[in-house]
């Protein structure tokens, strides 16, 4: 067996949309990381197929949204089909509109094999690449370090050392069976479930729809046009809960001349095919030691909504700085307990509205079924937790809890990770007229002082925290060199001096205030002075 005399710093097993999106935020931080995939080449179907809008924020951060905006589109109407007639059309999702503070108004179809397509082209110009057909078969870690043994579909083996280990291998995942964390949770539905990519003759559906058959024999059945492509997704439920759905081409094929009005026949091709049964659960803990799961590996949802993947990339992200911090920065390995901290929650909160919608879905209840703002995760917070540090006075009726999901306090998830149907949503600068730490950092159309037009996204984007100092507020240089300050009002030409023509950034923060913004968007420390701050940045290795 081979040895890796070459300690990395992080080993990351499984190259989806998870375990991609963490090779990209490391490599941009100069961290060095090996990324290995048990499969032959990356996932080839189209199954996580929308992007919510904070997701979006996270590609736009990474480097890959305008890749991702031109590979795909908006969801369309949802057309009804019955005996070949058509019973009209209902919208599935409550559509948004952009804002200054929030640009990415509405879930974003690129079916997922693109998705993944794209996060490994960015991964590929930062200099990462992954490793096909190699396996992970045993780990072992003390406290200096996780021992990997890994297995190549050539049939060579090799052990790997590296500082850390995270599991982005999907629900099935090898790396938590090995560490021996269960799984806790539900099963959603008990009836079989077939998901397919087909192509069909071009003037059979129109790519305007959504094509769904409610009432078909033998269970529900929906054609999906996939934006940017020549396919559509199939999506067929079955009645028979001992059903054994058939993925091979030619049932599949059966399957769609059965349920609607089309012949087998028109159906070209079935370039991938999947059967599931959908199920919620958790892990009971997202990080062992030195290892850490994220993405399916930690949570298992029903795919309505459209809330794993968008859930998945959001870990890697809030995993990413930390370790960055911790292994570029100095800053106390403790930092890597915040993953588990923050997550948790939010991934039993998000469980709760797609298992919801799943069974409103399948109860023929229209609008309850319909995407609301819940399922954009820009409501998504941190608050309370140790990370958030906020020395302005919460005025009265304003939370200082974490909000599990968009709308829904921490306190109304229950152990099982439903939402109390009672829930109340919350804003998250309701009676302050500005964000509390722990918020996500919204954005705000501004100017540079010679004028040209800059966004805080334009500012926020990067490895780096970004200190936003507003009116007349003091503030002392800042050491840290992962800082960069932005001064907004006040007397011109400082360094970082940004201008706010049309009032967005008050409108969005307030008057005067510093907020320190983490490397993932979201307000680490906010206060009315500096107090405090440089204690805060001690923690994070500045």
């Amino acid at each position: 067996m081979e040895l890796n005399n070459v300690k990395e710093a992080v080993l990351i097993v499984g190259a989806g949309p998870s375990g991609l999106t963490l090779a990209i935020d490391l490599a941009r931080r100069g961290v060095r990381a090996r990324v290995v995939e048990r499969g032959a080449g990356l996932f080839p179907g189209s199954r996580g197929k929308g992007l919510n809008p904070r997701t979006q924020e996270v590609f736009d951060d990474l480097g890959v949204i305008d890749a991702v905006r031109r590979a795909g589109g908006p969801y369309p109407l949802v057309l009804g089909w019955e005996d070949g007639t058509r019973l009209g059309t209902h919208d599935m999702i409550e559509r948004g509109r952009p804002t200054p503070g929030a640009p990415y108004a509405d879930m974003w179809m690129v079916p997922q094999w693109r998705t993944a397509r794209l996060l490994y082209a960015r991964l590929q110009e930062l200099g990462g690449s992954v490793e096909f057909g190699t396996e992970l078969t045993g780990l072992t870690q003390n406290a200096d370090g996780v021992e990997a043994r890994l297995s190549r579909a050539d049939g060579s083996a090799a052990t790997v050392r590296a500082a850390y280990l995270v599991a982005a291998d999907g629900g099935r995942s090898t790396v938590r069976r090995a560490l021996g964390i269960p799984m806790t949770g539900e099963t959603v539905d008990p009836s079989p479930m077939l998901v397919a990519d087909v192509r069909l003759d071009d003037d059979r559906l129109d790519r305007d729809h959504w094509h769904a058959w409610p009432k078909a024999k033998g269970g529900t059945v929906a054609l999906c046009p996939l934006a940017g492509t020549d396919h559509f997704q199939l999506f067929a439920q079955y009645e028979d809960v001992d059903a054994t759905p058939d993925t091979s081409a030619e049932a599949v094929r059966q399957l769609i001349a059965e349920r609607t009005h089309l012949a087998a026949s028109d159906v070209r091709e079935v370039s991938w095919a999947s059967d599931f049964r959908a199920r919620a659960a958790m892990a009971e803990r997202f990080a062992e030691g030195r290892v850490f799961l994220v993405g399916d590996a930690a949570h298992i949802h029903s795919p309505a909504g459209g809330q794993g993947l968008n859930t998945s990339v959001q870990d890697a992200y809030n995993l990413g700085w930390k370790l960055g911090q911790v292994l570029r920065h100095g800053a106390d390995p403790a930092l890597l307990d915040t993953y588990e901290e923050e997550r948790l929650p939010v991934a039993a909160g998000v469980l709760g509205i797609s298992t919801r919608i799943h069974r409103a879905h399948r109860a023929g209840d229209e609008e309850g079924e319909r995407r609301g703002p819940e399922v954009r995760q820009l409501g998504l917070n941190y608050r309370g937790g140790r990370l958030a540090v906020d020395r302005r006075p919460a005025p009265e009726g304003v939370a200082a809890e974490g909000v599990a999901a968009e709308g829904v306090a921490a306190e109304d998830v229950a152990a099982e990770g439903v939402v109390r149907e009672d829930a109340a949503p919350e804003s998250s600068a309701d009676g302050y007229g500005s964000p509390r730490a722990g918020d996500r950092a919204p954005d705000a159309p501004c100017a540079r002082p010679d004028g040209e037009p800059f966004r805080l996204f334009d500012a926020f984007r990067g490895p780096h925290f970004t200190l936003l100092a507003l009116g007349d507020t003091e503030l002392q240089p800042i050491r840290a060199d992962f800082v960069r300050t932005y001064r907004i009002g006040g007397p011109a030409g400082r360094p970082g001096h940004l201008l706010d023509p049309d009032g967005h950034i008050r409108a969005g923060y307030g008057e005067r205030g510093l907020f320190l913004v983490r490397p993932d968007g979201y307000i680490g420390f906010a206060a009315d002075e500096e107090a405090g701050l440089r204690d805060y940045l001690a923690g994070l290795g500045g």
